[in-house]
């Protein structure tokens, strides 16, 4: 039960190990199976647990689960935990959770008793006071506390007793690549022993994935974990699987198992690496729905020459470990420069002390060995003069470059670090930072380093930032040596200068930062964009750079081929709808943000950080982001609700383990359950269903039409085409499926997926398929067609009813109905598939075309054809006469149609249908023919007969 976790908790802390995993191992036999039954947790407790619970005041975490998905580099993750109040009077729950510093949050809500909140992300306002009814809880706060690259998001909230509280945190980050590998973390410190503690990461990498890490669990402020040193082996109860482009690591420790780690319930970062394998090539160009991004990350280049002055902090207060580590990592570095690198070293305090005057030596054993000498000999004392070094070492630098013939294509670099903030010479950082960037004038870049936590942070990363350099910070009780040592190695081996991509301007819109000064081994450059020209199939690129033997120029076409193999849908091992979030235009947002944010920062024009600012935050809110420029807002529901269910996106790992659903969730509204009651719906004739058949009905005439289309496995037919009017589009994909014996076709075709697509007033796509509805209208939603369901948008509903239908309504005035058939032992002809009804088209276009919409908006004729070849027009009370005359005809559009009478039953063979057949592909029934309904994906839009456009 949860007041045993306490009693473990307590007692572990006073007892010796060995007791302390006899009480872990009774706890973990008596937690119960669901820790949402709040009212048996005073049951059967012995009496020294009732003691020390009266003692415990905080309430009990029962449940801690982080679920991600990595998807191209593009991380979502999801943390859900839930806290128990099993105590006699509300007590104060705090949720702490510790986040990567270039993520973003992009949703949060609050399950508290039977009061739900859910976050809304808002424009930064500074505004007094706090609303009366949020008095009782702290709103929550994305950077609470701050670590080396982590931040802190922290919500404390009130919870009644004997009830419980639930917090969902989402955040997103592109992963970065250092030293060959993406490194994705995830911070698991509750702070106490969780009955339930589980972390599922799921990669997808169309590329292929390559050496996949778990290395141990990682905690820098424990002196040590038990694990003897040079232990790689991954955390206990860790189970990892992979194929060549999709891999699931789970970590799930028993209650036993966590005390073995660590008894206070700190157990550290959870971390994953890996790589994907590339070629020398422009790169891995992916392109979905209208953007692409681009991965560029050469290898096997020989490495170019540098330049390289050592900028260090030897003032008083670097005194004992900083100063000690500093010298351990310098020793290391030196010892990894290259023959044809030249470097120098400069220390400072109050005074300003360079090694080499005037010049900078070369790699030689010699003066490696002086250089150590000189760094071994350096003592802290005095003040912290970083104007007077800087300039120190920018001069030095640019004497040499002007004065020496160096190789034009050596990479020049200050490495610059220091543990405080300026107290000698100019301390004014706006002047430190014009000084600067005169001093340098474009010509090298600086890299700062900081340690400590008196370091002006601010300062250095805008140094870095404005000289096309990069910060790190560390704190001071880390292993600065190894730290110190491993950012060198980031930037230690340049493979090419003066990077550009570029992409042809008419094809392409608001492009990432596409200049890059030095590409380093290990490292990535990441563009992303829009695509504006949507009749290309191909997108040109071209990459421009140097390297140490010659000047280099990459160009290749990318074909724009959707879905392909950049649309994760049609990746092996993926059930239909799985994933169908577009990443690709969420990792240009971020980048995007990123950009702006940087560029304001760099900034010092007051009116152009202003619009820096509202075009950060106008993208943040159109993303869903917390930004410095936004805000998440916590706001109750309108009505109780239960605690949040999130439904969770990802890859798909069908033969790998568990299936995999997980990931950043879209919620129903308040007030709206999931698991409504089966929905009523109007059934409509107009439809396209079974082989597939379509029906018209023309109510003014009193009569439908009917016709088949014989299209192969795999065509994408244009059933409703109206983007430019209404902004809606529909699209059906057929599938295949061998013929009934003695039937006269050679084989079957059904819809095995309709894709609603909608711009109007706000861009959204729903994907249907037997199993799964996607929703993506700027947040992704997946939802199950075997639950029902009602979610709603401001102009988009969609609601289930399971395994029966699936009826969507656009903005009031158009209303879709999709039939789910489902076979529970089908024959080998039958498949599972769609129907597609139209039950309202009053929002549609009379433009409006498509194999079903060109006749929602125009009436056809019925003619008698006489013996004498005589035609006259057939009233309305005539056409049961014409029935029985198999020879009528249809006028269309001046065109003549010979149809004959049918009888069929649609919607499950719920309705019987009588109609005029057309036969021949609807020949002469339709405009064009049928080959003109062809779509080239499921996105094509086709803003007029015979286009093709993409949304």
């Amino acid at each position: 039960m949860i007041l045993w976790l306490c009693l473990c908790w307590g007692f572990s802390r006073s007892a010796a190990q060995p007791d302390s995993e006899l009480m872990a191992r009774y706890l973990e036999e008596q937690l119960l199976a669901d820790y949402s039954i709040v009212e048996q947790v005073a049951r059967r407790v012995p009496r020294q647990a009732k003691f020390l619970q009266r003692l415990e005041t905080r309430p009990r975490m029962s449940e801690f689960h982080v679920r991600s998905t990595i998807i191209s580099r593009y991380a979502f993750t999801t943390v859900s935990c839930t806290m128990v109040n099993s105590g006699s009077e509300a007590r104060e729950a705090v949720f702490e959770m510790q986040i990567p510093a270039a993520a973003f949050i992009s949703n949060f809500t609050m399950s508290i008793g039977n009061k739900t909140y859910y976050g809304e992300v808002t424009g930064k306002e500074n505004k007094n006071g706090t609303d009366d009814k949020e008095r009782h809880k702290k709103p929550p706060s994305p950077t609470e506390g701050r670590e080396n690259g982590y931040e802190t998001f922290k919500a404390s909230v009130f919870i009644p007793r004997k009830m419980q509280a639930r917090f969902i945190l989402h955040y997103e980050e592109l992963l970065q690549r250092r030293l060959g590998k993406y490194e994705y973390t995830v911070s698991i410190r509750p702070q106490q022993l969780v009955g339930r503690l589980k972390v599922e990461v799921n990669i997808l990498e169309n590329s292929g994935i390559v050496s996949l890490e778990v290395p141990p669990l990682r905690n820098s402020r424990q002196k040590g974990n038990g694990k003897a040193e040079g232990d790689v082996s991954p955390p206990p109860s860790t189970v990892i699987g992979h194929t060549k482009t999709l891999a699931k690591v789970t970590f799930n420790p028993s209650v036993v198992e966590q005390t073995r780690i660590a008894r206070n319930g700190i157990l550290g970062d959870f971390i994953i690496r890996y790589d994907v394998s590339r070629e020398l090539s422009v790169g891995d160009v992916q392109i979905l729905n209208g953007y692409f991004v681009h991965y560029f990350a050469p290898t096997d280049l020989p490495p170019l020459p540098k330049n390289v002055v050592f900028v260090l902090d030897s003032s008083a207060s670097m005194v004992g470990t900083k100063l000690k580590q500093t010298k351990e990592a310098l020793f290391t570095i030196l010892q990894d420069l290259r023959p044809e690198d030249h470097f120098n070293i400069i220390g400072f305090s109050n005074r300003i002390k360079v090694w080499q005057q005037d010049r900078l030596v070369p790699v030689t054993p010699n003066n490696i060995r002086d250089a150590k000498k000189y760094i071994h000999n350096m003592s802290p004392t005095g003040g912290t003069n970083i104007n007077g070094a800087l300039q120190t070492g920018a001069k030095l630098l640019n004497d040499y470059i002007a004065q020496n013939d160096i190789d034009a294509r050596s990479v020049s670099l200050i490495i610059f670090l220091t543990d405080g903030r300026p107290t000698v010479g100019e301390t004014q950082s706006s002047k430190i930072l014009s000084n600067t960037k005169e001093a340098i004038r474009d010509k090298f870049c600086l890299f700062t380093i900081g340690i400590g936590n008196d370091v002006d942070h601010k300062l250095l990363e805008r140094m870095a930032l404005e000289n096309c350099g990069m910060t790190r910070l560390f704190q001071e009780d880390e292993d600065a040596a190894s730290h110190l040592k491993g950012f060198y190695d980031e930037i230690g081996t340049p493979l090419l200068s003066d990077i550009r991509v570029d992409y042809p301007e008419d094809d392409v819109e608001q492009v990432t930062q596409n200049f890059f000064p030095n590409y380093f081994n290990g490292s990535e450059i990441i563009i992303a964009g829009k695509l504006i020209n949507h009749t290309s199939d191909k997108l040109h690129v071209e990459v421009t750079a140097s390297n140490s033997k010659k000047y280099i120029l990459l160009k290749t076409d990318v074909a724009i081929d959707l879905p392909s193999r950049n649309d994760i849908r049609g990746v092996p091992g993926l059930e239909d709808g799985k994933g169908g979030n577009n990443y690709i235009e969420r990792a240009w947002s971020y980048l995007t943000i990123k950009e702006l944010l940087n560029s304001r920062l760099k900034s010092d024009d007051i009116q152009e950080k202003d619009k820096l600012m509202e075009k950060a935050k106008s993208m943040a809110l159109a993303y869903n982001f917390v930004t410095p420029f936004t805000v998440l807002k916590m706001k109750e529901a309108g009505l109780p609700s239960e605690p949040p269910q999130e439904e969770f996106i990802s890859p798909s790992t069908d033969g790998i383990g568990e299936k995999v659903q997980s990931l950043q969730g879209h919620k129903a509204p308040p007030g709206i359950r999931r698991g409504q009651d089966k929905q009523r719906i109007k059934i409509s004739k107009t439809s396209a269903d079974g082989d597939p058949h379509f029906v018209i009905d023309f109510p003014s005439s009193k009569f439908s039409v009917c016709f088949n289309i014989d299209g192969e496995p795999g065509d994408i037919l244009r059933l409703v085409s109206d983007h430019k009017e209404s902004g809606v589009t529909v699209n059906g994909q057929l599938i295949g499926a061998p013929a009934p014996p003695n039937g006269h076709k050679k084989h079957r075709t059904y819809f095995s997926t309709i894709t609603i697509l909608s711009n109007k007033p706000e861009r959204s796509y729903l994907e249907i398929t037997p199993k799964r509805v996607i929703l993506d209208d700027g947040e992704r939603l997946v939802l199950s067609c075997g639950r029902s369901a009602v979610v709603r948008s401001r102009s988009l509903e969609v609601s289930i009813s399971a395994y029966s239908n699936i009826t969507v309504t656009i903005r009031d005035s158009i209303s879709f109905v999709i039939l789910i058939h489902h076979y529970k032992k089908p024959a080998p002809y039958q498949r599972n598939h769609l129907g597609f009804y139209i039950s309202n088209s009053k929002g549609l276009s009379s433009d409006s075309h498509g194999l079903l919409g060109q006749f929602l908006s125009h009436e056809v004729k019925l003619l008698q054809e006489s013996l004498n070849t005589s035609r006259q027009e057939a009233g309305q009370n005539q056409t049961e006469a014409l029935k029985a005359n198999p020879t009528n005809t249809l006028k269309v559009k001046g065109r003549l149609v010979p149809v004959v009478w049918k009888q069929r039953r649609i919607y499950n063979g719920q309705q019987e249908v009588e109609c005029w057949f057309a036969k021949n592909n609807a020949d002469k029934l339709i405009d064009g023919s049928y080959q003109d309904y062809l779509a080239s994906h499921p996105f094509d839009t086709g803003t007029s007969f015979g286009t093709i456009n993409s949304l």
